[in-house]
């Protein structure tokens, strides 16, 4: 997924301050359309479809649909929220709507704000790899080439952090250059598939080969593979922050959210079932660039590997950047409105781009590649890619929560309405798919280790607001969370 993770403007009920401008909606449904696509491409189906194979085996292609299914279900109860809330918004805006409790809230922020950081830090490491491959430096290198890849990963983030201190203008004819190298990619593997294929060469008895690992049960095996294949699925929550810059969003958003989310996931379905069709289930599962195999074996005689090596790097590399920069915008934001330490809110004087918070952010980001590498050496793109899926699962969950009991609230304007069933099976499997039957415990670690970064900080702030400022601790003006 190329997907990043941003929770915009939070509103309680009333509208932005007179003073602020409308944003111009300049975004017609073909251009939401490819922002959905290419925000749900990326890091995912580029890293984990071997990953998947590994756990129930060549049958990788039915978690994706189940996975596909679950967020299917949470993307219509996104749909009804943006068309009933057209705001510049996200699930922070809706839990706090429906709930009102400013602590939820915080801790919704801070989920989905971890989500972007382990999701960047995730495409940082799957793009130094694929430095390696494009290089030819894999083999040259041999034991140390994991090494190398962690410290290229970490100058890249580097490298993401100073780009974003100088200031970054995110439009969305960038991310239709991006959808179309994601596109590329994807699009080069699906035709290698169809060529091998064709040439009497695939082997389609790997397709329906259920086969799992340390004796899981078979159930069991497809719960798990669901949670990691989730991560691929993930990107299409992100568009709701396009709502106010939308063309007639009450009428495009639906089409455009379930058109782009099924284009996606029609392209991963044949993706998974032409990868294990063409490369043995082992040395797909063993890869850490699974697709570039499909390549490598299905057209031996073209440097076409090469390409893709570098295709891959463009298709992740503006994915880390976007979730970096709204990572560092959330910080900013939340120290900002008085609910984190004020040390985070520091702007450059020249460029006013929130320094502590990309500081702050792009640390994080380090623990997390180099807990990874040291601690978790061997689940090092699984492990991110999960806790990413984790986090953002247990938000789907109170979205789907949110509109129930939103229903009540009753507005002036049409609306779409999602079958009231729907949002309490969403909840229901996005849920389950958090509990331990799904999760292995090092994604609970790394996430409980994100979420208790955020509790101390919010205590530390909520003890120096009492003590010092005697004020409650809350978003005081939460129209403007999120904002530049």
């Amino acid at each position: 997924m190329s997907e990043p993770r941003e929770a915009a403007p939070i509103a309680s009920g009333g509208s932005a301050p007179s003073e602020q401008p409308e944003l111009k909606k300049a975004i017609t449904p073909k251009l939401l359309l490819l922002f959905i696509v290419g925000d749900i491409l990326g890091t995912g189906v580029y890293s984990l479809t071997g990953k998947v194979a590994g756990e129930v085996g060549g049958a990788g292609w039915v978690p994706i649909i189940i996975a596909f299914a679950v967020a299917m279900v949470s993307a219509l109860s996104y749909v009804e929220m943006v068309t009933k809330y057209p705001q510049a918004a996200g699930a922070a805006l809706y839990v706090h709507k429906a709930f009102g409790i400013h602590f939820l809230t915080f801790m919704v922020t801070f989920a989905v704000l971890s989500s972007g950081i382990t999701s960047a830090s995730t495409s940082a490491i799957f793009l130094a790899e694929n430095v390696l491959k494009a290089f030819g430096l894999e083999e040259s290198l041999g034991a140390s080439a994991g090494g190398v890849a962690t410290g290229i990963a970490l100058v890249f983030l580097v490298l993401v952090a100073l780009v974003n201190l100088r200031g970054v203008a995110e439009s969305v004819k960038a991310n239709v250059v991006l959808t179309c190298i994601e596109l590329t990619g994807l699009m080069l593997v699906i035709l290698v598939g169809f060529f091998t294929v064709a040439r009497g060469e695939a082997d389609f008895s790997r397709v329906i080969l259920f086969e799992t690992q340390d004796e899981k049960g078979m159930f069991m095996a497809i719960i798990g593979a669901t949670a990691l294949a989730f991560f691929s699925m993930v990107g299409f929550e992100d568009s709701v922050n396009m709502a106010e810059e939308t063309v007639d969003p009450v009428k495009n958003f639906p089409k455009a959210l379930i058109a782009g989310l099924s284009i996606t996931g029609v392209v991963y379905v044949l993706i998974s079932i032409l990868a294990v069709a063409v490369v043995p289930i082992g040395r797909l599962t063993e890869s850490t660039t699974p697709l570039l195999e499909v390549v490598k074996v299905g057209a031996p005689g073209i440097p076409i590997d090469t390409i893709f090596a570098f295709i891959s790097i463009f298709a992740v590399a503006n994915t880390v950047l976007i979730n970096m920069m709204m990572a560092s915008r959330l910080l900013y934001g939340m120290s900002k409105q008085g609910v984190l330490p004020g040390f985070l809110k520091g702007v450059l004087a020249t460029a006013r781009t929130p320094w502590a918070g990309i500081v702050f952010s792009t640390g994080l980001a380090f623990v997390l590649v180099l807990t990874v590498k040291f601690v978790l050496a061997e689940e090092t793109i699984q492990a991110l890619g999960g806790t990413t899926a984790l986090l953002l699962l247990a938000v789907f969950g109170m979205v789907n929560i949110s509109v129930l009991v939103l229903r009540k609230d009753k507005v002036d304007a049409d609306h779409f309405r999602t079958p009231t069933v729907l949002p309490v099976i969403g909840a229901i499997t996005s849920f389950a798919l958090i509990t331990p039957l799904a999760q292995p415990a090092q994604n609970y670690v790394i996430a409980g280790g994100l979420l208790a970064v955020g509790l101390v900080l919010y205590a530390i702030t909520w003890f120096y607001n009492s003590a010092v400022k005697a004020r409650r601790t809350r978003f005081r003006h939460p129209d403007d969370l999120g904002k530049p």
